[in-house]
C-alpha cells in the first residue's frame, strides 16, 4: 500500500453555514468549495491546511450516515482520509490483513475523488477512508 498523505479530516456538523463562519472568521481559513453528494446524503465544505484538507459534513437527510452519526455521537470528527495511489490495491491489502471493509469497491465521493471506507471495528474505532484521484 502506498499512502501519500492525509487527504482530509472529515468533521460532522449540524449547520454548515455556521461552521464555515467559525473556520473562516476565527481560524482564518478560506472555504474553497461547497458540494452536495446526493448519494451520501451530505453537503460538504472544504478548507485547505497545508497538504491536508478539512471537510465539513452536514447531513441532508437525518437517516443518512452523517445524520445518524450526529444523532448518536454529536458533532465532531467523523473520519480520517488517507490519499493512496491505487485505491483498489489498498482495499485488497486491507482485506488481506483481515480488515473489515465498508466498501469492497471504490465509489465516487466529493471533489471527484474515488473513495472507500474501512470499518471502524477493524481500525481502532476510527472510521478510515482511502481516497484516490479519478483517472
Amino acid at each position: 500500500m502506498n499512502i501519500t498523505h492525509i487527504e482530509h479530516i472529515g468533521i460532522a456538523v449540524k449547520n454548515l453555514e455556521e461552521s464555515i463562519k467559525f473556520y473562516e472568521t476565527v481560524l482564518g481559513l478560506k472555504c474553497y468549495a461547497i458540494e452536495e453528494v446526493t448519494d451520501q446524503k451530505v453537503k460538504t465544505a472544504f478548507f485547505q491546511v497545508g497538504q491536508t484538507k478539512i471537510e465539513l459534513l452536514e447531513s441532508t437527510d437525518s437517516e443518512g450516515p452523517i445524520g445518524k452519526f450526529i444523532e448518536k455521537k454529536g458533532e465532531g470528527i467523523h473520519h480520517l482520509a488517507f490519499a493512496v495511489k491505487n485505491l483498489q490495491s489498498a482495499l485488497n491489502h486491507a482485506k488481506a490483513n483481515d480488515i473489515k471493509l465498508i466498501d469492497e469497491k471504490p465509489r465516487r465521493g466529493a471533489e471527484r475523488l474515488n473513495i472507500a471506507f474501512l470499518h471502524p471495528k477493524s481500525t481502532n474505532g476510527v472510521l478510515t477512508e482511502f481516497c484516490s484521484k479519478s483517472e
